[in-house]
């Protein structure tokens, strides 16, 4: 998947946003992050990625 350091710059653009304009605590961006490096190491994560390449590329067709 060759947009990955542009997605995972739009998903921080938009971590940041919802930390400094929605009340999104410290915390909460910590277990995301948690939550993601560690669903990263799991078996489900081929699939992910592959879901999300889909998704991507539909999009980008429109």
């Amino acid at each position: 998947m060759n947009v990955s350091v542009p997605l995972v710059a739009i998903l921080a653009a938009v971590v940041w946003v919802a930390w400094r304009y929605m009340g999104l605590r410290a915390w909460h961006v910590v277990v995301c992050l948690l939550c993601g490096f560690f669903l990263a190491a799991t078996e489900a994560a081929p699939e992910i990625r592959r879901m999300v390449t889909v998704l991507l590329q539909s999009l980008s067709l429109h």
